[in-house]
């Protein structure tokens, strides 16, 4: 089954089915590459583990005189305390961590297994709180070295990993060569529009080898069975625009 969409399906953007599609989409990035580059060039896949701050909802406390229940309206034993007066404890959220698998891809140029190229699809993690501030660190690390660096934003959510002004767009693409930052190229689209083919450098004389964003959307959709997994009746999460919105739930509208 195919998407009801020209280009990115917004619905993947529920925590439902963020992480699995975010594994799928580099796969299918991976496997593209691989057709295209040439001989003395091979694209892999890397991963990490990374903790970073669990997202926890808003928690207001009042407090009564002296006590203090738990919303719910369970309480715990009255604990003693010096004085003689005895106060209740309340359950509240302390601050975690979870978790977060990173997926990305790296080309090398061969024999010598030289890294030219770093392809990061970002996560919600990368884009707010803690999980931001260490991505930016391993971004700024690249940046650092004689290597490019391809990123995709293909999250309506979140802050945008550049805080220069961008073209208005849903989702971003940025390409920074190695010889030419501070600059990069940066690519913007409509959710109402497909995915664009981008340019994705190589080591000097090499050139530029291209991905088609939509053609290895397409394979992760439907190889994964999305259209038969997400319920298209759920609310939307992906934070669109209004009338984004409304064109997106028309797309996907049962007759």
């Amino acid at each position: 089954m195919s998407s009801p969409f020209p280009g990115m399906d917004p619905y993947l953007e529920d925590p439902a089915f963020w992480s699995d599609f975010h594994v799928e989409f580099i796969v299918c990035m991976r496997r593209a590459l691989n057709q295209v580059l040439p001989d003395n060039y091979e694209a892999s896949i890397n991963e990490r583990t990374a903790l970073v701050e669990a997202s926890l909802p808003d928690t207001r406390v009042v407090l009564p005189d002296l006590a203090v229940t738990r919303r719910d309206g369970a309480s715990y034993p009255a604990a003693q305390v010096a004085g003689g007066v005895a106060i209740e404890p309340i359950s509240v959220p302390i601050l975690s961590e979870e978790e977060v698998r990173e997926v990305w891809i790296e080309i090398y140029h061969r024999p010598e297994r030289d890294l030219v190229a770093v392809l990061e699809l970002l996560s919600p993690s990368n884009k707010a709180g803690s999980g931001r501030a260490e991505y930016l660190a391993k971004r700024r690390a690249v940046l650092r070295q004689s290597v490019h660096l391809v990123e995709l934003d293909l999250l309506v959510g979140g802050q945008r990993i550049v805080t220069a002004p961008l073209p208005r767009g849903d989702y971003v693409a940025i390409v920074a060569r190695a010889h030419r930052r501070p600059d990069g190229e940066v690519y913007a689209w409509s959710v109402r529009s497909p995915l664009p083919k981008i340019p994705v450098p190589l080591q000097a004389p090499d050139p530029d080898v291209p991905l088609d964003l939509q053609a290895a959307f397409s394979n992760a959709y439907e190889g994964a069975r999305y259209g038969r997994r997400i319920d298209y009746d759920r609310p939307l999460q992906a934070p669109l625009a209004e009338d984004d919105r409304q064109w997106a739930q028309q797309r996907v509208r049962r007759p």
